[in-house]
């Protein structure tokens, strides 16, 4: 019996083949593209998944701008956030959030799917969202997934 061949493999920062994808969110459900998304940032979409270390892709997304929310969500959802101040609570509903800042409804959504660490923080910066259908990273070659 080989038994070299039921060693565990650990990647580490110089073993680890990150690549480059293109996501198109045209059309697509906000909560289902998103865990998507968190997934291959995350790395758990390769066999060589390690918890502790950054093996995920890079992330592009385009057309952030078209992504839908079903039912009523668009209206009825509410995200908070709090100034710091006294009486500073905030509210604003994806309709609103989506005329003023369209690719920060899927920054929250995918943010809330990665871990609350460092690690989780390194993770996020691997992730690029752009309005339109253009961006500025063709220089990397990246792959056009559809999930």
């Amino acid at each position: 019996m080989n038994t070299l061949s039921y060693k565990t493999v650990s990647a580490n920062k110089k073993t680890v083949d990150k690549q480059w994808v293109v996501v198109d969110a045209q059309g697509e459900i906000l909560g289902r593209l998103s865990s998507n998304i968190a997934k291959v940032i995350r790395g758990k979409n390769k066999p060589s998944f390690t918890p502790h270390v950054d093996c995920g892709d890079n992330v592009i997304v385009i057309n952030a701008d078209k992504v839908k929310l079903t039912g009523d969500k668009m209206s009825d959802k509410v995200y908070v956030r709090y100034t710091g101040y006294p009486g500073g609570q905030r509210f604003i509903t994806p309709k609103e959030l989506m005329a003023k800042h369209p690719t920060r409804i899927i920054e929250k959504a995918v943010r809330g799917m990665l871990p609350k660490t460092r690690l989780g923080r390194a993770i996020f910066k691997n992730l690029y969202i752009y309005a339109g259908d253009e961006h500025p990273h063709v220089a990397q070659n990246p792959k056009v997934i559809k999930f």
